[in-house]
């Protein structure tokens, strides 16, 4: 029996919609699992840059709880303020010496452990060992080391010097950045070495040995197929540690606490010493979003250069 027009018309829109919503929800479903994590990740990330913004154009001290719109009070005194510049330029330093350092070494010991060799796992497993330590626990051991009296390094130098040899590593000016440095690589080149090793494993053998038998030299091996082939591996691994290096705090604290002075003051101890020591939140948060944008915009220089980001 044929149904009547309306209801075959009321039929029909209920099939139409229904195969709508069936289609809406498919397309969305992946957007529905996902939600909950990026709202998370929202309230986690965006929620403490929006608050630290909006406590930058306030005026809250240890003293003074001033809530009240400063316009850009807080941002002026950033360019006045020369030892943030300085710390600023700190970091630069240890960033330019430590990250090169860190990348060739890296790259020489995945050299030459990419060579089937007897032991070669346990020799891995104990140069990987520094990556896995706490880096405050990283600088107290070398502050230990590079203790005057007690300290293994002061005693290797003299020994060899053939006399006492007073170093103070730790207060001397021109010894303080060695020892910094010194102790950044020696945590975190194994992790350069891992990631370097794995890239080396995965470059096409045929292409080396075919330049093997045409007679190229290593160099021009090196050059010509291994960087290539590694490049955005040491491209990401350099971005990664720029990154820690540019907030290195840790070491620094338990090496030198920023001393002779403010000598090795970095920008996150500087950052630490005016919100924890001195108070002074609202100017803490505009230098905080003063390095968020200066990262910003680093990550980005370097994500484009990269021809990761169009």
């Amino acid at each position: 029996m044929a149904l009547p027009f309306s209801r075959l018309h009321d039929a029909m829109s209920t099939d139409t919609y229904g195969h709508r919503l069936s289609v809406f929800s498919d397309r969305n479903f992946k957007y529905l699992m996902v939600a909950p994590g990026i709202l998370i990740l929202l309230l986690v990330g965006i929620f403490p840059l929006i608050y630290s913004l909006v406590v930058s154009f306030q005026n809250i001290t240890m003293t003074d709880v001033d809530t009240s719109f400063q316009g850009l009070l807080n941002y002026k005194q950033l360019f006045r303020d020369a030892r943030l510049w300085q710390a600023l330029g700190h970091t630069a330093l240890i960033t330019a010496i430590a990250l090169p350092l860190e990348l060739v070494l890296g790259f020489l010991l995945a050299q030459l452990f990419l060579e089937r060799m007897p032991g070669r796992q346990i020799f891995v497993a104990l140069l990987v060992l520094p990556t896995v330590l706490s880096p405050i626990v990283a600088g107290a051991t070398w502050r230990l080391m590079f203790d005057v009296r007690f300290g293994p390094i002061g005693q290797i130098v003299s020994y060899f010097a053939g006399e006492p040899v007073t170093l103070l590593w730790t207060v001397n000016p021109s010894l303080v950045y060695p020892a910094i440095i010194i102790c950044e690589v020696w945590q975190w080149t194994p992790f350069m070495f891992l990631l370097l090793l794995a890239a080396l494993s995965n470059v096409d053998q045929s292409q080396l040995e075919a330049a093997e038998l045409d007679g190229a030299s290593y160099w021009r091996v090196l050059r010509q197929i291994i960087m290539p082939a590694i490049k955005p591996v040491v491209a990401i691994a350099v971005l990664i540690r720029g990154l820690d290096l540019f907030r290195i705090f840790d070491i620094i604290w338990a090496l030198t606490e920023g001393g002779p002075g403010s000598m090795t003051e970095t920008i996150s101890l500087y950052t630490y010493v005016i919100g924890f020591t001195q108070f002074d939140t609202s100017y803490t948060a505009a230098v905080a979003f003063l390095v968020v944008a200066l990262l910003s915009v680093i990550v980005t220089l370097v994500l484009r250069r990269m021809e990761l980001v169009k």
